[in-house]
């Protein structure tokens, strides 16, 4: 398994900085969510640990070595990214989805061996998607789409995943699934995730991001407190550890006028 860090890390869009001297690091082999409110720079963090974006500053880090020194068939090999609202232009079926998870592995114009086969009917089975292989790309719904992006990533068999997201549209029990299985696999995951408590439970590590900038980082336990949740959500909140899964708990009393305190 493989580490994911990133170290200084300045960006901005339309003249207005988005991220300022955000360090972060993703342990080999943890779950790591990345929190915070709309407009934190969750999604934009995401996109330049993929290596989807460049930053103004600063430098991420795949196992050590800078993702910009590494081919990028080898950062296509070693590191698989889930978008929010991934782009199909062609009416493509599930399996071709999913078979897309293979184009670092194949030269132009090769077809699919029987390695690329078996990569792709786990990832189909590990999602529930085997049944919706045939299925039109378009004729599926969010959740449904989200689980088959979930799927391609898989079949990428990458030692590190990021994840804007991935349990938008789904229902619940899906998220717990999707969630579960994120935390069972056998390699690094970067997650943004909206609910503090699937987080809380699902997650080895969590970093808030406020207002560009890490507000907080480290276990659920110790850092999803009433404190951190008033200042970065301007929610007033109650936090207790469950009984039944022994995860903190955030319960929502009512919000806090004036909007989330400025970061400093």
């Amino acid at each position: 398994m493989t580490t994911l860090a990133a170290n200084d890390i300045t960006w901005s869009a339309d003249r207005s900085r988005i991220l300022n001297g955000v360090s972060i690091e993703a342990r080999s082999g943890e779950v790591l969510a990345v929190l915070g409110p709309n407009g934190a720079g969750k999604t934009s963090l995401l996109r330049i640990l993929a290596g989807l974006r460049r930053p103004d500053a600063g430098t991420v880090f795949l196992g050590g070595e800078s993702v910009r020194s590494l081919p990028r068939r080898t950062v296509a090999r070693r590191m698989a990214i889930v978008e929010q609202s991934p782009e199909v232009h062609t009416d493509i079926t599930v399996d071709e989805t999913v078979a897309l998870g293979r184009t670092p592995y194949r030269s132009t114009f090769a077809g699919l061996d029987g390695e690329d086969r078996a990569a792709i009917e786990h990832a189909l089975a590990l999602t529930g998607m085997c049944a919706y292989r045939s299925r039109s790309w378009r004729t599926l719904s969010g959740g449904e789409q989200q689980r088959a992006q979930l799927a391609r990533a898989l079949a990428q068999q990458p030692e590190v995943i990021v994840l804007d997201e991935p349990t938008n549209h789904l229902d619940i029990r899906y998220q717990l699934e999707v969630l579960t299985l994120l935390h069972s696999l056998d390699m690094t995951v970067v997650t943004a995730l909206h609910d503090l408590n699937l987080a809380a439970r699902y997650c080895d590590r969590v970093a808030v991001l406020h207002a560009g900038q890490i507000a907080a980082s480290g276990s659920p336990a110790a850092v999803l407190t009433p404190e951190l949740i008033r200042s970065v959500y301007a929610v007033e909140a109650v936090v207790d550890t469950s009984p039944h899964t022994g995860a903190p708990v955030a319960t929502y009393l009512d919000g806090r006028p004036g909007g989330p305190t400025p970061a400093p």
